[in-house]
């Protein structure tokens, strides 16, 4: 078991909002999505579901989002990717793919390419049950303290989802039925 706690200590100084507001909200994540993991049982690992949920939003460092205390030059939408870098160079590839992949409900090529988003064209899709827990665990917590803290609302993910197409609703409503109906 890696101490992901420790590893985000390594990218973040601890005295910092940026630290403060990564870890409570990937510390709620990781609560309700061990919480999903256990109700599912053995076919779910949920220490790994656990240390991947905490490490998710690693790479919001590198970009510019100061509302949130990261002072880096990339975009927003690029957390996922840079998180990956980073925990691939810690040598955690599986929890590396959380990191890349958890994005809404996912990103595939065709979006990538034909928004224009500054990401490299491949799919970006939760593939493993524990990458779908964590990315629908996601959903329903923000990072920004300028909104009420605590759960959102399943209507309110849906609200916020239905922006990017129904189909990222019915994703949601499928991990909805079998997460946390």
């Amino acid at each position: 078991m890696i101490d992901a706690v420790r590893l985000l200590e390594t990218y973040y100084a601890p005295e910092s909002s940026a630290y403060s507001i990564l870890l409570g909200h990937s510390r709620a994540v990781a609560a309700m999505a061990v919480r999903i993991a256990r109700r599912l049982g053995s076919e779910v690992d949920a220490v790994f579901v656990e240390e991947a949920a905490l490490l998710h939003d690693i790479g919001i460092c590198a970009t510019h989002a100061p509302q949130i205390g990261c002072r880096g030059t990339l975009p927003y939408i690029c957390h996922g990717l840079e998180g990956r870098k980073l925990l691939e160079k810690e040598g955690l590839p599986c929890h590396a793919l959380v990191c890349e992949r958890h994005i809404g409900v996912g990103l595939s090529a065709a979006e990538i390419r034909d928004q224009g988003l500054p990401l490299p064209v491949r799919d970006m899709l939760p593939l493993s049950l524990e990458e779908q827990i964590i990315t629908y665990a996601d959903l329903f917590f923000s990072k920004n303290p300028r909104q009420v803290p605590g759960v959102k609302t399943v209507e309110q993910v849906r609200k916020a989802l239905l922006r990017h197409g129904p189909d990222k609703v019915a994703i949601f409503d499928g991990w909805h039925t079998r997460f946390g109906g």
